[in-house]
């Protein structure tokens, strides 16, 4: 299933998802919880991010796998499977990163809306979750810097 898309291996083609995406969700997700004026505008975009680039990141890493298997089976040299698996181990934090921006984020976003207002929550609790989103935010991006930059070094030096 995470094999390949029309001939590409999928994951070459997921991954492009995954670099727009967690920047985007990081960025209208702290500017969501920084400026209340343009929740309004933000929030469906926030909750739309927050859901869909974990699913993207998970299918990245799966597909991530499954070209790893199809190399380890190809009798790669260890070397380089080493480098692989570094990649590997930077894609499944982001992941992890990823998901836990996109249940902040939506918890940002389920706490400020008119749906909960009547239901006495905390005044903190934004505050306390805008705090989460920002943490979180910046994990993923570094994250997302250093499963990229990996993985681009291993194409240009011909690992992959």
């Amino acid at each position: 299933m995470f094999r390949e898309f029309n001939g590409l291996p999928l994951h070459v083609l997921v991954i492009h998802a995954v670099v727009v995406l967690v920047p985007l969700l990081a960025l209208f997700a702290i500017a969501y919880g920084v400026l209340p004026r343009w929740r309004h505008r933000l929030d469906w975009a926030v909750a739309a991010l927050a859901v869909i680039t974990p699913a993207v990141a998970w299918v990245a890493t799966e597909s991530g796998e499954e070209l790893e298997g199809i190399l380890r089976a190809k009798g790669y040299p260890p070397d380089r499977l080493q480098q692989i698996s570094e990649h590997a181990s930077y894609g499944d934090t982001l992941f992890w990163y990823s998901l836990g921006l996109g249940v902040a984020a939506l918890l940002l976003v389920l706490s400020t809306s008119r749906f909960v207002a009547g239901r006495n929550l905390p005044r903190w609790l934004p505050i306390v979750l805008t705090i989460a989103v920002a943490v979180l935010a910046g994990f993923a991006l570094v994250y997302v810097y250093l499963t990229g930059d990996s993985g681009a070094k291993m194409v240009w030096d011909g690992v992959v």
